[in-house]
């Protein structure tokens, strides 16, 4: 039997705490299916495919690489981990902040999908303070971002702030 996890995000962009929760993930599971969230209510600096090559080419050079599926969902998410059969969801947490609103969002889920548990990873403590709104924020200043994200994910966030603005 193998043992499948659903790791759910925006990836907007993948960062080192993403992809860290990710390799703690894959030592867990046989497989773990990185799902893109893709809400149209939220203005995102890549679209969905965009996200999806970006974690496909971050990770293609690890030797765990070929046990991560990378999709896009838009949509309940338990519809989603219903669909490929998995009863597992992985959230990264970075700070107290992240667990109540993950808190909540586990118990919505666990209403709505019983048979669908939450597992809580934290990333390496150098890692918490990163999030995908400060990555941002420094590539649209033109910062230093090799301590934030892969290199792959910083070389597309200096393009895309670059032709946004000079657009």
């Amino acid at each position: 039997m193998t043992r499948t996890a659903l790791y759910p995000g925006s990836f907007d962009p993948l960062t080192n705490g993403h992809l860290d929760i990710l390799q703690r993930a894959v030592q867990m599971y046989d497989k773990v299916i990185v799902t893109v969230a893709v809400n149209k209510r939220k203005s995102a600096v890549f679209t969905g495919e965009e996200r999806i090559e970006l974690i496909r080419e971050s990770i293609r050079d690890y030797d765990w690489a070929d046990r991560v599926e990378v999709e896009q969902f838009t949509g309940l998410l338990i519809d989603f981990a219903r669909k490929k059969g998995v009863t597992v969801l992985l959230r990264g947490v970075r700070q107290i902040s992240d667990f109540e609103y993950e808190f909540r969002m586990a118990l919505t889920n666990r209403r709505l999908a019983p048979e669908i548990d939450t597992v809580f990873l934290m990333p390496d403590e150098q890692l918490t303070f990163i999030s995908a709104t400060i990555v941002k924020e420094v590539a649209a200043w033109g910062g230093d971002l090799s301590s934030f994200v892969p290199d792959n994910v910083a070389d597309a966030l200096r393009k895309r702030y670059k032709e946004i603005n000079n657009g």
